[in-house]
């Protein structure tokens, strides 16, 4: 099995920044630790992580919270991790991106 590229910076889609800006500062806090500690040592084992079946490009998504009530999903594009949400289970389950 081929080894992903490390990820080497990551790109804000508006979309996502809308979704951030509306977290209380707990969960911003919360994404901020992922997005420092899981994303950047990609393609790093990381158990919040999976991906949704039926997209392309892939859709990546990594849980914020131990309870799974709060996810970001992502496209890899490269060495380049392009945010699309950030938002509730619910959320990402009706659009994802």
């Amino acid at each position: 099995m081929a080894t992903a590229p490390a990820i080497q910076s990551l790109a804000l889609t508006d979309r996502f920044k809308r979704d951030y800006k509306r977290l209380d500062a707990g969960l911003q806090a919360m994404v901020d630790d992922i997005l420092r500690n899981d994303f950047m040592p990609w393609p790093r084992h990381c158990r919040r992580h999976h991906t949704l079946s039926g997209y392309r490009p892939t859709v990546h998504v990594i849980d914020v919270t131990s309870n799974h009530s709060h996810q970001i999903t992502f496209n890899l594009d490269g060495t380049v991790a392009r945010l699309l949400r950030v938002g509730t289970h619910k959320q990402i389950s009706r659009d994802p991106g």
